[in-house]
Formats: C-alpha cells, sequence, structure tokens
C-alpha cells in the first residue's frame, strides 16, 4: 500500500482566511464530509485541535480523515450553493442527509400552443406554460386531468395543431363526448380558449361556477328524459366537489407558504412539509433525515432546506419552521435569488399560523412513532423504481434483477462479476465472481459467455438436485433465477446473453445498459431498441446504481487477484513466510521495496519474524550480499 504524501498539518498552515467550501477524504480517497466556513483557515483548524470540544461523531470523523481539500469562494452565499451541490453529488456519510430527494408533480397547460394541452409533469421550465402545484401525489394529478379533459372536452393528443387539422378522423374520446375534435375543426380556436379559460379558473380554485354549469345541466337533461346524460353529469359534479373537499382554505391571504416543522428521536428525524398554494392546503408531504444524533434542530432545520429547496423547482413566497436557523439571512438571500423575487424565512409564535405549524408537527410525532418501519420499506427509489424500469420495458415484474460485467487488464486475469438486486436493493450474499478459464486475451464476449453459462448451468444442475432430494431450492446458491438480466453494454452483450439463454432453453429478458462518451449511463438496450428513461426518474438512478455496482464488483475482485499474483511472486517463495507472517511484513512495511531495502534488525521489528527467518528473507533478496550485524 502506498504511503500518503498528504501531511495534514503542513496543509493546514496553507488554509487562506476567506469563505469556501472544506471536503474530507478517508483512507480510501472517499468523501465523508463537507462543509462550508466563512472563514476557511478558521473553521478546518478547528477539527484537528485537541483543545476544541467534540462530539462523539466528529470525533469519529476526525479520526478518518486522511486529507481535505478547499474551494475558495467569493462569499458565503456561493459557499453555502457550493456545498449543497457536492453533498447532493457525493452524498457524505457525515453530513446530515435528506433521504427522499422527492420531485414533485405538477400540472402544465401548454399555452404556447394553438389548441392547450393539460400535460403531467414533474419540471417547471421557462416556457409559454402555466404550472399548477406541487401536488403530493402523481395519481390526484391523474385524476384532476383526467376530470377537466371530461369537463371541459380538451385534447389528450399530441397532434401538431393546426397544422394537421383535418388529416384524420376524430378519435375515440370525442365520440364519448370526452374532446371537442379540434383536430378535425369541429371547434374555433376561439372557443377552445374558452374551454381551457375554464379549465384554468378551476385549477386556481374556482369551482362554483363549474358545480352550477353542471347542476344546470344535469336538471335539463333529466327534464328531457335524457336519465343517461343526467348520471354522467351527475358523476361529474360529484367528481369536482370530491377535488373541491381536498383543497382546504387555511389562510386569508392567499399567499403560497410551506410549513414545516420536525419530530426526532436518537437516529432520524421526520420533517412535515404542509404546502399551501394560494391559501389553500394542497397537501403534505414527511421525509426522513439521518445522522441527526448529537445535532441540534435549529442546524437539522438549516439542512433539510438546503438540499430540499435545492431541488424542488418551486419556491413559495413564506416558508414557516418549528425554531429558528442559524444562517437565516443567508439562506433567505439565496432562496431569493433563485426564486427572484423575495423569500421570506419566519418562526410563527402566535395565532392560526403558530397553530399550522404544531399540526405539521404532530403529524410529524405520528409517523416518527407508528409508521417509521412501513415507510422506510416503502421508500419510493427502491420498489418504485423497480415498477418505473418493469413498465418501461413492459414487464410485469422486475423483482429479482442481476447484473453482469467483465474485468480485465489487456486480456490479464480475465475476471466476471455477477450482483443481484432484490426489489431495489442489493442482495450481496447473493453476489458472485468468476475467474475466467476458457479465454485468454481480451475477449469481453467470450468471457460473458462463459460467465453466463457457468452461471445458469450450475443453477439448472442445482434446481435438479434439489428436486431430486425433495429439498427446497431455496437454500442452493445458483437456483434463484432472476425476472430480468441486466448486461454492461448494448447490442453485443445482450446477444451474447440471448445465445447462452437459448441454448439452455432459458426465457428470461435481457437489456442492456447503454452508457455514453463520458461513460455515464444512458439507457436500456431492450428488444433492438434503446429505451428512453427520465434522467431524473428514479428507474434511471436504479440503473445506474446497478451498473456502477457490476463495475465495482468486478474491478475490485480482479485487483485482488493482481495483489494477491504480485505478492505471491516475491514473498510466498521465502522459505518459512506463509500467509500470516506474508501479511505482518506487508503491514509493517507497506511495499515489497522497503521489505528488499531492509536489514536483519529491521525485518525482525516486524511482527512474528524471528531473527532466523529475517537472515532468510535478507539472504532471499541479497544473494550476492553477505550479512551485516
Amino acid at each position: 500500500m502506498k504511503e500518503s504524501m498528504f501531511d495534514i498539518e503542513e496543509e493546514l498552515k496553507k488554509l487562506p482566511p476567506n469563505p469556501g467550501v472544506y471536503i474530507m477524504h478517508d483512507k480510501h480517497d472517499t468523501i465523508i464530509y463537507v462543509g462550508k466556513a466563512i472563514n476557511l483557515n478558521r473553521r478546518v483548524h478547528s477539527y484537528f485541535r485537541t483543545s476544541t470540544k467534540k462530539t462523539a461523531k466528529i470525533q469519529k470523523m476526525v479520526s478518518q480523515i486522511e486529507r481535505f481539500e478547499y474551494i475558495v469562494t467569493d462569499s458565503e452565499l456561493e459557499a453555502l450553493v457550493l456545498e449543497n451541490n457536492l453533498i447532493k453529488e457525493h452524498r457524505p456519510k457525515y453530513n446530515t442527509m435528506l433521504k427522499d430527494d422527492k420531485t414533485y408533480p405538477y400540472i402544465k397547460v401548454t399555452m404556447g400552443e394553438a389548441f392547450p394541452r393539460l400535460v403531467f409533469s414533474r419540471t417547471m421550465k421557462k416556457d409559454r406554460s402555466k404550472y399548477f402545484g406541487p401536488y403530493t401525489s402523481a395519481g390526484k394529478v391523474k385524476d384532476t386531468m383526467e376530470l377537466l379533459n371530461k369537463l371541459f372536452c380538451l385534447r389528450t393528443c399530441r397532434k401538431s395543431l393546426p397544422k394537421d387539422i383535418g388529416k384524420d378522423r376524430p378519435c375515440l374520446n370525442y365520440h364519448m363526448k370526452q374532446c371537442c375534435a379540434p383536430c378535425a375543426g369541429k371547434i374555433s380556436q376561439e372557443e377552445y380558449r374558452k374551454q381551457v379559460e375554464g379549465a384554468l379558473e378551476f385549477l386556481n380554485g374556482s369551482y362554483g361556477p363549474v358545480i352550477k354549469s353542471l347542476e344546470e345541466n344535469m336538471s335539463r337533461a333529466a327534464e328531457a328524459m335524457d336519465f343517461e346524460e343526467a348520471i354522467r353529469y351527475r358523476e361529474l359534479i360529484n367528481s369536482v366537489k370530491a377535488v373541491a373537499q381536498k383543497q382546504k382554505i387555511t389562510e386569508s391571504d392567499q399567499e403560497d407558504k410551506d410549513i414545516i416543522a420536525m419530530a426526532s428521536d436518537d437516529k432520524d428525524a421526520v420533517m412535515q412539509v404542509f404546502f399551501v398554494r394560494g391559501g389553500k392546503l394542497i397537501g403534505r408531504e414527511h421525509f426522513y433525515m439521518t445522522n441527526v444524533s448529537e445535532i441540534s434542530g435549529g442546524e437539522i432545520f438549516e439542512n433539510f432546506i438546503k438540499q430540499f429547496y435545492a431541488g424542488t423547482p418551486y419556491l413559495p413566497r413564506t416558508i414557516m419552521l418549528q425554531e429558528e436557523i442559524g444562517d437565516k439571512e443567508l439562506i433567505e438571500q439565496w432562496l431569493s435569488e433563485r426564486k427572484g423575487t423575495r423569500v421570506y424565512i419566519v418562526v410563527p409564535k402566535i395565532g392560526s399560523k403558530e397553530k399550522l405549524v404544531l399540526l405539521a408537527a404532530k403529524n410529524a410525532e405520528m409517523v416518527l412513532s407508528k409508521d417509521k418501519e412501513r415507510i422506510k420499506r416503502e421508500e419510493g427509489r427502491t420498489i418504485g423504481a423497480v415498477k418505473e424500469i418493469a413498465s418501461a420495458i413492459g414487464l410485469e415484474k422486475a423483482d429479482r434483477i442481476e447484473a453482469f460485467d467483465i474485468s480485465n487488464i489487456s486480456g490479464f486475469q480475465n475476471v466476471g462479476s455477477m450482483v443481484v438486486y432484490e426489489k431495489g436493493k442489493p442482495h450481496r450474499s447473493d453476489y458472485r465472481k468468476f475467474r475466467i478459464k476458457s479465454v485468454d486475451g481480451p475477449d469481453d464476449y467470450g468471457c460473458m459467455r462463459e460467465v453466463l453459462t457457468r452461471r445458469f448451468l450450475h443453477g439448472l444442475e442445482e434446481k435438479k438436485q434439489y428436486r431430486e432430494k425433495q429439498m427446497d431450492e431455496a437454500f442452493g446458491s445458483f437456483t434463484k433465477f432472476p425476472d430480468l438480466l441486466l448486461m454492461d453494454g448494448g447490442k453485443g452483450q445482450v446477444n451474447i446473453a440471448k445465445e447462452v439463454l437459448e441454448s439452455l432453453h432459458m426465457d428470461i429478458p435481457v437489456c442492456g445498459m447503454v452508457k455514453d462518451d463520458h461513460h455515464r449511463t444512458r439507457g436500456l438496450y431492450f428488444e433492438n431498441r434503446e429505451i428512453p428513461i427520465e434522467k431524473d426518474s428514479e428507474g434511471f438512478k436504479l440503473i445506474t446504481r446497478i451498473q456502477d455496482e457490476a463495475h465495482r464488483f468486478a474491478i475490485e475482485y480482479h485487483r485482488s487477484l493482481r495483489r494477491n499474483e504480485s505478492v505471491h511472486s516475491v514473498l510466498d517463495d521465502i522459505k518459512g513466510v506463509g500467509p500470516a507472517k506474508r501479511k505482518a511484513l506487508m503491514r509493517h512495511f507497506k511495499s515489497i521495496e522497503d521489505i528488499k531495502k531492509a536489514q536483519v534488525e529491521e525485518l525482525m521489528e516486524a511482527p512474528e519474524i524471528p531473527r532466523k527467518l529475517a537472515e532468510e528473507i535478507y539472504s532471499f533478496f541479497h544473494s550476492d550480499t553477505p550479512l551485516r550485524d
């Protein structure tokens, strides 16, 4: 192992007294903590002063720091933004982390089109469209859109209008009285716009005119003995009332605000957020924060705000908190710059606003005490992500996913890896390593063919043995087969997998994990085409994690073999040096070169190395040099 050239004491002397961000690394060069400071010199020094009182968590972190780096900024605000970006990118283990990085659904009205549509969206763009939300449930968004399309007969197609008017006959929605068919010229642009304005009024909370109009239509239909039509209007009225009931009036000021409260124990904190839009409580959501022990409530709120509002496309005018935060003015400035107008952070002490905060806190406590384990099991980035992937490629389920990768350096020591994810989580006990036996040289296709053949042939043989012995197949090492195979690569790797499966008369869906020119995950290759998956979706993130894990596992195994090979070639050839003494020598001297340079007395300083063996080692490396006393 190469000794680190980083001298912490020397590097501390170089720290400037400027604002910026500092980044702590461990011995594996993994980022374990990111922080900001108005004075880098003073802040970073504080971690290494023995006189500075530290919490147990900070002490543990400091003990793992092997090196640090820093980035100077022009202001504390710039440092805050950079800190947040780095935390989201690297997710250091000692930073307090927001576990759910959700993007909320919006209803997008495409006002830039001649005949606008209602579109489901998880992002807000600076276009000519109008956005309504955020909503906390994708199901509620879709239900509302379906209702509005029925009420106002809006189109749902993606045709380019008016260019495509008259090219096709009206679709089924027109005949079901759920679309006014602008595509066929059945309604003018002006008349259609009036329908859209009605939908916009509804989304803004004006339900009365809609209900009144529907009731009048229902009465007319009943008088005309058209009971089928009357029933249709009655159902629409009930749907409108159901949506209206969900929009609870909370304030008369018509402001947009988020209300945030917290409940915590010694490990986790639950952050409860109430979303108030136009004076109406449109929904609520909770989030789990990790690494909250020995951290004050104000710090937890501060960390949550920075991480949550860095990822949400919409910012309210007011954020109401349960307690004060330290960098209030700075964070207000950052949020205001992001929004483009002033954002206020307040802690209400009296009246209805305080009651709303207390209500949010009560909800947080209920989640923490009653629903904690259930919520954790249902976190969307696992099960939800799996469902996204399955849906994208048309599978009913993909509960068990196996991914394969090959590693070699110029054909040296070819190895394969198999990683397993069950319901979106790594199932490490089922990971498998393969040392390639039949392929010499850099032939990834040949290596992959061997790995897959060995994996599935072994599984089939195990299944047969367990059936013959009337034993449960679940105890086998290879008996569980995947719902989906993921190959590191595109068309070539997928075809190899299909060939192997066909030769064994097995039918398992196979996808390739395609990378772009920068070696980053781009998407899935399935059934001879690349499947588009939104890059901000949980499904895409899961694919990326699986691909990275398969690659890491293969590389790790390959490195271990190379390491063992290089050590064996030297130390294992010395009489009296076995695995234990070899490890003792390497731990003490760090490298083969240092062992070669060592004299007998120096060799004896290593644990478990007596004089006779030390002389043997010295003679091995210095056969032409006499021993020195």
